[in-house]
């Protein structure tokens, strides 16, 4: 599958690959390929970002992933299925990080004792690439681009969905300032 993958989605995966080595938090996940293209400049995938208005509130949805990540990334959908079951997800963070530190549900390895051989892939990123496969198929691309990763994250549900489209980013969106139409296909 990578050998169909345009330079800038390459860099994407290499980019989230450097944000785990940088943070040691150990496995590349999908919130790591939205990152990354946060990074990128001068690509499809940064085209639709900034046209939708992310490039003036990057730090913003920076900010939301950080969070998230403090409640052991759980999305709000996830924190409010908890809540209906009597559980605040606020207050467990709350006595943990009380008792461990800030960011001790993040899931980070910090340095204790961190492998720094190669990076392993989590569900998630695995979900997305295939998800962004699936996408450029839809197309009939014949490469997969980081707009196609960017389609794919939107397209599934966890944090970094949730996230995008609290910024005003969805597949129906990203579709419509890359296609030009309303053809909004989810991978």
């Amino acid at each position: 599958m990578f050998e169909r993958f345009t330079k800038d989605a390459r860099e994407v995966v290499k980019g989230a690959v450097e944000y785990v080595d940088g943070t040691q938090t150990g496995t590349v996940d999908a919130e790591h390929l939205l990152r990354a293209l946060l990074e990128r400049r001068a690509s499809r995938a940064s085209f639709a970002l900034a046209a939708l208005g992310v490039d003036e509130r990057g730090e913003s949805v920076r900010r939301a992933l950080d969070e998230a990540r403090r409640r052991a990334g759980l999305s709000r959908a996830e924190s409010d299925a908890l809540a209906g079951l009597g559980i605040d997800v606020s207050e467990i963070v709350a006595r943990v990080e009380e008792t461990h530190g800030v960011g001790a549900m993040s899931g980070d390895r910090g340095e204790k004792g961190w492998w720094s051989g190669r990076r392993s892939f989590g569900r998630g990123a695995k979900d997305v690439l295939e998800g962004a496969l699936r996408v450029a198929v839809a197309r009939r691309d014949r490469h997969i681009g980081d707009e196609h990763i960017l389609l794919a994250l939107t397209a599934r549900p966890g944090v970094p969905a949730e996230v995008l489209a609290d910024h005003g980013v969805t597949y129906e969106s990203v579709t419509r300032v890359l296609y030009g139409s309303g053809d909004a296909k989810a991978g």
